[in-house]
C-alpha cells in the first residue's frame, strides 16, 4: 500500500507523510507536563463550538468522531510530520518494520490540498506505471482529493492486491492531467541493490532506510570488491528517490565511509531530543573515491547520509537539491493503543548545518536529462584495418576490441541514466588523478 509506516522505535526522520513514514531508534521516557495556566478562554471557545455541533449540525455526529477529529486537528496544524495513530494506523506501523506491505509503492504527502509523491519506491506498481517525484494527485479513480486528510486518500490508495486504481496526476512540464492505471500488489522492499559499472567501479542503491540496511550494505560492498579482486577503485552510492527511513540505518550507512567524527546531532526541548550520533573506526571502501547521488526526492535519512559525508569531505555530492526534511518525530504510545507522532527535534549536518526546508546542495549540481542516441555511421578507418600494416610489438592493437565494446555500454548507460553516467566518469576521473578520497 502507498499508505506506508515504517518501523518502530520511535525516532522518526523519514519523510512522515502518511503514506511513507519511516522511523529510527529512541524510546522516551513519560515527563510530567509543565506546570502552565490552561487556556480558559479558548476552552470555553472549544466547548462552545462542541456544543453547537452536537445539536446544530445536520447529521448526528458520535463524541468519539468529534474528538477525534479535533486531536487529528490539533496535530496537523502544528506541522506537515505530527499526527494521532490509532490503533489500527498504530499497528501498521509497526508491521512495517518488516520492509514488506501492499499497495501502490511510494511515499506521499500533501501541498496545497492535493496528494504529493515524494518518491515512488524501487521495482513497485508505482514506479512501473510511471509515477514520478513530484507528481501532484488530485483524482483517486473518480474522487477528487481536494478537501480529503492525507489518510482518508491513503485508505483508498490502499486495497486488495491485483485490484486496480486510476490516479489523475499533475505533472510539471505535461500540458494536461495525466490519468494513470496501477495495480495494486504485495510490496516487498529490497533497500539494498548493487552493480558493478565498469571494471573496478561499484555501484550500490538504497531506495530506504531498513533496520538491517547497514548490513546489507557491508554485504553489497563486499561481492563488489571480490568482483574487483578485491580492490574497487571507486564506487556511487545512488540516494535518489530515497525518502528516509531509520535512524540508524542513516547512521550506519555513513560510519561505514568515515573513520572518525560527528554523524549528526539532534536538537530539541527536551533532554531525550538531545542526540549525537558519531562514526567508528573503519571505512569499507579503504578511502576508494565515493560519489553519492541525489535528487529532490532524496529526504531525511537520505539527506543526513549525504550531509555527513559532504561535511567531512569523504564524497562528492552530484545532482539536484534535496527535499530539505530536518526535524525528527517521536512516536509515544496511548493508553488507547493508538500513538502520537510528534516533532520533537531538528536534527543537523555534522559542521551545523540545519537542512530543514533547505535541503543538502550537491557539490555539483545536475539536473536530469534523457540523451538519445545518435545512430552511429561506419567505424572510423584504423591503422589496424590496412594492409600489410606494422604489427605491434607488444602483441596489442586489436581493432573491434574491448575499447569498442566500452565505449557502446557507456553509451548505453547514458541513454538510460545520464547523471549515473556522467557520475561514473567523475568517477573514473578521482581514481585516475589518484586521489584517496573524494574531498582530498
Amino acid at each position: 500500500m502507498s499508505y506506508r509506516m515504517r518501523a518502530l522505535g520511535l525516532l522518526f526522520v523519514g519523510v512522515s507523510l502518511g503514506a511513507g513514514l519511516t522511523t529510527a531508534t529512541g524510546v522516551l521516557a513519560e515527563k510530567e507536563p509543565p506546570a502552565e495556566a490552561l487556556p480558559l478562554d479558548e476552552l470555553r471557545t472549544f466547548s462552545d463550538i462542541y456544543a453547537r455541533i452536537k445539536s446544530d449540525y445536520v447529521e448526528k455526529v458520535s463524541d468519539d468522531k468529534l474528538l477525534d477529529n479535533a486531536i487529528r486537528g490539533m496535530l496537523s496544524g502544528l506541522d506537515p510530520h505530527s499526527s494521532y495513530l490509532d490503533a489500527e494506523e498504530y499497528e501498521e506501523l509497526r508491521i512495517g518494520t518488516t520492509g514488506q506491505f501492499g499497495g501502490l509503492g511510494i511515499e506521499v504527502g500533501m501541498e496545497n490540498g492535493f496528494v504529493k509523491v515524494i518518491a515512488p519506491i524501487d521495482d513497485t506498481p508505482a514506479e512501473q506505471a510511471g509515477i514520478q517525484a513530484g507528481d501532484l494527485i488530485t483524482r483517486l479513480d473518480d474522487k477528487p482529493v481536494k478537501g480529503m486528510s492525507l489518510s482518508d486518500a491513503v485508505d483508498i490508495m490502499r486495497g486488495e492486491p491485483g485490484s486496480d486504481i486510476e490516479l489523475t496526476v499533475v505533472r510539471e512540464g505535461e500540458d494536461k492531467p495525466l490519468r494513470i492505471t496501477i495495480t495494486r500488489d504485495v510490496i516487498k522492499v529490497k533497500s539494498v541493490k548493487s552493480r558493478m559499472l565498469e571494471p573496478g567501479f561499484g555501484y550500490v542503491r538504497i531506495s530506504q532506510f531498513q533496520s538491517r540496511t547497514t548490513r546489507d550494505l557491508y554485504d553489497a560492498v563486499e561481492s563488489l570488491q571480490e568482483k574487483a579482486d578485491g580492490h574497487l577503485k571507486g564506487m556511487v552510492l545512488d540516494l535518489r528517490n530515497n525518502p528516509g527511513g531509520v535512524l540508524q540505518g542513516a547512521v550506519g550507512v555513513s560510519d561505514a565511509f568515515l573513520e572518525k567524527g560527528l554523524v549528526v546531532y539532534t536538537e530539541g526541548r527536551i533532554e531525550d531530543s538531545q542526540l549525537r550520533y558519531a562514526a567508528k573506526p573503519g571505512d569499507v571502501l579503504d578511502g576508494a573515491p565515493l560519489i553519492v547521488l541525489i535528487n529532490g526526492g532524496s529526504a531525511s535519512a537520505s539527506e543526513i547520509v549525504s550531509g555527513a559525508l559532504q561535511d567531512h569531505g569523504r564524497a562528492v555530492i552530484v545532482g539536484s537539491q534535496s527535499f530539505g526534511k530536518g526535524s525528527v518525530q517521536t512516536i509515544q504510545e496511548l493508553a488507547n493503543g493508538g500513538a502520537v507522532k510528534l516533532t520533537t527535534a531538528r536534527y543537523f549536518t555534522p559542521s551545523g548545518r540545519s537542512i530543514q526546508a533547505e535541503g543538502i546542495h550537491p557539490d555539483i549540481a545536475l539536473d536530469p536529462l534523457k540523451v538519445a542516441g545518435v545512430k552511429s555511421g561506419p567505424r572510423p578507418l584504423k591503422e589496424a584495418d590496412l594492409n600489410n600494416h606494422l604489427d605491434n610489438p607488444n602483441g596489442e592493437g586489436e581493432a573491434g576490441g574491448t575499447g569498442d565494446q566500452q565505449a557502446a555500454e557507456g553509451e548505453s548507460l547514458a541513454e538510460r541514466d545520464f547523471t549515473l553516467f556522467q557520475a561514473l566518469n567523475l568517477l573514473k576521473g578521482m581514481a585516475l588523478l589518484g586521489r584517496d578520497s573524494a574531498g582530498s
